[in-house]
């Protein structure tokens, strides 16, 4: 067992590793780093997310139970973190919801993704699929909309979700989704030229991700409240994944899907996380460190629920 988790997940962090060893040694500039994020964010991950739409299990990839667990355990992690960091830190109220946010916001696609296929292999990713589906719109719809609320914007709360809905259907990764629901939906055949096309980009995406997370990570520097920070990392490392598995294991969710939804649960803190607190510029250094700190104790807290789920 013990060698079968050296197995599965040094292998991603190495490559985080290595991208983030080669960028601190000067080897790559933060430009080459950029442009690869660019290149794996902007094109090859959302050709692998349309190629897994248009081919997902729609009836068994949805499953009530798997999408009730994951993001009933997000919210209450989201509630958690932001009333903890506004009782036990004394943070103002937009700080509590960056807080919030930061243990709101699972890295499913970066970690997720790979973990999961590093454990069980890539057919067993239609859990995976299906959070990631409805993770961005779930996340910035719930942290935007409270933040709204604490900021006293008055009646701005629809035209501030108008106006998130409409950024959110410009995001190429929700596009890509969509187009490949719609190709699901309407039993297209892609041409076999294209389909292979496709195939050769998708197998870059995790990797050049996995490359570029480590590299842009060298720009957060470990600072701020170490308290809130390790508050963050055990809401998100532990008690997320733990909802899950207890709300999982209750309803009889199949093994495939409670894997999924276990292991995404248990990911570190996207990069998400610091673009919503410096969007807002609440919280910025709390949430940079949090998602430099989590995905270091990544390693660690991810042993721990594989070697649970055996």
């Amino acid at each position: 067992m013990f060698q079968s988790l050296i197995d599965v997940i040094l292998p991603v962090f190495l490559v985080i590793g290595a991208g983030f060893g080669t960028t601190r040694a000067g080897f790559f500039t933060q430009a080459h780093i950029d442009g690869l994020m660019k290149f794996a964010q902007s094109f090859a991950i959302p050709c692998l997310l349309f190629t897994a739409m248009s081919r997902l299990d729609l009836q068994t990839g949805f499953d009530g139970r798997l999408l009730l667990s994951f993001y009933t355990g997000a919210g209450i992690c989201f509630a958690l973190g932001m009333t903890g960091a506004r009782l036990l830190f004394k943070r103002s109220w937009p700080d509590s919801v960056v807080i919030g946010f930061c243990c709101l916001f699972s890295n499913s696609v970066l970690l997720g993704l790979a973990v999961t296929e590093r454990a069980y292999g890539a057919d067993n990713l239609t859990g995976n699929f299906a959070i990631v589906a409805l993770h961005s719109p779930f996340c910035y719809l719930l942290g935007i909309t409270v933040m709204e609320i604490v900021r006293n914007s008055g009646g701005g709360v629809l035209r501030t979700a108008g106006a998130i809905l409409t950024a959110m259907f410009k995001n190429v990764l929700i596009l890509a989704i969509a187009a490949g629901f719609a190709v699901n939906l309407t039993q297209t055949q892609i041409p076999g030229v294209l389909d292979e096309a496709l195939a050769m980009i998708t197998r870059t995406a995790l990797p050049a991700a996995l490359f570029s997370l480590g590299g842009a990570l060298t720009q957060y520097k470990p600072e701020g409240d170490l308290r809130a920070i390790f508050f963050v990392c055990a809401i998100s490392l532990l008690l997320h994944p733990a909802i899950v598995w207890t709300m999982g294991s209750a309803s009889g969710l199949p093994q495939d899907l409670f894997r999924s939804g276990v292991v995404t649960a248990a990911m570190a803190p996207g990069m998400n996380a610091y673009i919503f607190a410096n969007m807002y510029g609440a919280a910025k250094r709390v949430a940079a460190t949090s998602v430099l700190f989590a995905t270091g104790l990544c390693i660690f807290t991810a042993w721990f629920w594989l070697a649970l789920l055996g």
